[in-house]
């Protein structure tokens, strides 16, 4: 037990050591934020401006496949849903958000 106490005594060098590591722990974590930044974050911010893009450029007559397997081209474009005809006469009304991929119409 007295050897746990002496090695919590005070510095004899008047705590001149510890400057040094709080700088590098300020570092390392600026470091770690700047990998999170660039490997996370900024490819999702990335990724959500393209699906906005996408979003924003759907129109009637183009080709759809939706996120549960549906192939159709819209009809229709509402705010927030898309009609899409699947076959001859059979629409279907979806969330904007699941179309996730289309061939333009010329």
């Amino acid at each position: 037990m007295i050897g746990v106490a002496y090695a919590m005594g005070s510095n004899p060098a008047g705590g001149a050591g510890q400057g040094g590591s709080s700088y590098m722990s300020l570092v390392f974590i600026a470091a770690v934020f700047a990998i999170f930044y660039f490997i996370l974050i900024r490819p999702q911010q990335k990724r959500a401006k393209q699906h906005k893009e996408f979003m924003e450029n759907l129109k009637k007559g183009d080709k759809v496949i939706t996120s549960g397997g549906l192939y159709g081209t819209i009809t229709g474009i509402s705010d927030d849903s898309v009609t899409i005809e699947i076959a001859e006469k059979v629409r279907v009304k979806i969330d904007k958000g699941t179309v996730v991929q289309y061939q333009k119409t010329q």
